[in-house]
């Protein structure tokens, strides 16, 4: 559960790589990252980056623990209501060369 002050342990992908601590600032930076690399202005990405994050945040509020996979999934569901060519690089960053 998302701890007063916005601490959350997020448990890597397949246990492989040490937990770390939720960053807001991480999941902002990795939305406009998206938005920008589909052409979005940055101004525009900036503000759609702050939504998909504030969206995200509440969701996390509900959950004991959180997987990155997880957090990625729903960070892609919510980028993809306001910017899908975005969500679609944001959800197969790994698998783009």
């Amino acid at each position: 559960m998302l701890h007063e002050g916005g601490a959350m342990t997020i448990v890597k992908r397949g246990g492989h790589r040490p937990s770390e601590d939720f960053s807001k600032q991480k999941l902002h930076d990795s939305i406009v990252a998206a938005c920008l690399s589909a052409g979005t202005p940055t101004g525009l990405a900036e503000q759609i980056g702050r939504t998909v994050t504030d969206a995200v945040i509440s969701w996390l509020h509900t959950r004991p623990e959180v997987t990155s996979h997880d957090l990625r999934l729903t960070a892609t569901k919510h980028l993809r209501t306001h910017h899908p060519d975005a969500a679609y690089l944001y959800e197969h960053h790994r698998k783009i060369l």
